[in-house]
């Protein structure tokens, strides 16, 4: 499930108006000229509200003024403030840290839109069956309310038999319905390779294990740049999804799914988040491009999916400047860190601690690690080095840090040390360091 759109000329801008719904089959009209965004950017705008229906727009690419999810739903916490992950540095090394972003979204290219296309339907669309032909068994059942012409991602473009995306929102009933493989049939049912309805009051996520209609198992919708919010409102409030193109075998919260055989733990799993570097000079890009950049440094982005590396989602907009977007590609991987997205989970209590080491046999092989437990009051730490010497206490600091330190005696072996944290709630938190003696 991945994206594979390339640069696109640069088109003229317009505003699409509001769309006419008839016969099930939603209508565009005339568009009209719309104006640049100029002047400052928006550094600080609110979040906006949650779903209402006295506020949406309908049609394909409606402008979307609500918030998708609730206020502390993942994709919409900001991230500048938490912890980095331990291994955020080895991570980025394996993520092609010399490549550019690109914008995987903009006008057109080849004949097809560039990006994930979305509708937006009223409450009374008509539901039409969807046949599961791939990955059934983890795909949320319908009938689903999607258009006789909904768009489909890549259609009339040299992809056209990718991903082929739907997705539709129902802001009436707070409802989020996305397809991954999507062939219109000629009884007005579809085909799919997978499916997932979003409740868009909820913070539930997918079973554990499963894909949606992305490989993560993550809706798609909350993760697009739009240009009615990136332009017109000037402000980027929520995380993006980005395509890697390697990836290994686990996932991390919020993701459910993977989509890997490599166990390589360098890897970055589905799920990892990452931030924009707060020392990142933003100042000489285009303004709507300033707005993107300001947002990935708050919110940062997800990997969701396998495919180019660094390509960052979004949906077509005949309005986007393309020439603009691409100055994104002047950001390169080494601009970014990972943030430990464990710090996301309620209630969640973790022992960080960078999972590989080397040492040298002989040697004093040290190490830092912190505790994160909002909800704990007092700890007791131990440490197994896994080479058969007695596991030992470990002393915790006010900043709730500890640090490890040991002799390793046998050369050309790999040891398994193991963290074990508990709190005064009874709760136990363990990590483990693979740590290679040469």
């Amino acid at each position: 499930m991945c994206t594979h759109v390339l640069a696109a000329a640069r088109a003229v801008a317009v505003v699409l108006a509001p769309v006419l719904l008839a016969a099930g089959v939603l209508a565009l009209p005339a568009a009209v000229p719309a104006a640049p965004i100029t002047g400052a950017v928006n550094t600080a705008a609110p979040l906006r509200a949650g779903p209402t229906a006295a506020t949406a727009s309908y049609g394909i690419g409606a402008p979307i003024s609500f918030r998708l999810f609730p206020a502390d739903n993942a994709w919409n916490t900001p991230v500048d403030m938490l912890p980095l992950d331990p291994d955020s540095a080895t991570y980025i090394a394996h993520m092609a840290p010399g490549t550019g972003l690109h914008p995987d979204f903009g006008t057109k290219w080849e004949g097809a839109d560039i990006g994930i296309p979305y509708v937006v339907v009223t409450g009374n669309q008509a539901k039409v069956p969807i046949h599961f032909v791939e990955y059934g068994d983890e795909s949320d059942p319908g009938p689903y309310p999607v258009p006789a012409n909904a768009p489909v991602e890549g259609v009339g473009g040299p992809y056209a038999d990718g991903d082929r995306h739907v997705l539709v929102l129902d802001p009436d009933h707070q409802k989020l319905y996305e397809l991954y493989h999507a062939v219109r049939q000629p009884d007005g049912s579809w085909n799919a390779g997978s499916g997932a309805i979003w409740d868009l009051t909820s913070d539930k996520l997918r079973p554990a294990g499963w894909t949606s209609a992305d490989a993560a198992g993550l809706p798609i919708l909350p993760g697009l740049a739009r240009y009615d919010e990136i332009v017109t409102e000037g402000v980027l409030d929520h995380a993006l999804r980005f395509t890697v193109s390697e990836t290994q075998r686990k996932y991390l919260y919020p993701a459910t799914h993977y989509a890997s055989d490599s166990t390589d733990p360098s890897l970055p799993p589905m799920g990892l988040r990452v931030r924009l570097r707060a020392s990142f000079d933003v100042s000489g890009f285009p303004p709507e491009v300033q707005v993107i950049l300001l947002g990935l440094k708050k919110y940062g982005m997800m990997v969701a999916d396998n495919g180019a590396d660094w390509y960052v989602g979004g949906a077509p907009d005949p309005r986007w400047d393309d020439e603009a977007l691409h100055t994104l590609e002047k950001v390169r991987g080494s601009d970014f860190e990972v943030v430990d997205s464990r710090a996301l989970q309620p209630g969640v209590f973790y022992v960080a601690l960078k999972s590989t080491a080397t040492a040298r046999h002989g040697r004093v092989w040290s190490r830092r690690g912190a505790v994160f437990d909002p909800s704990g009051t007092q700890w007791t730490a131990t440490v197994s080095y896994g080479d058969g010497s007695a596991s030992r206490d470990l002393t915790l600091d006010a900043a709730k840090t500890f640090s490890l330190a040991h002799r390793y005696r046998r050369a050309h072996h790999l040891y398994t040390v193991t963290v074990t944290v508990r709190d005064d709630r009874g709760l136990t938190a363990i990590a483990h360091v693979r740590v290679r003696v040469r």
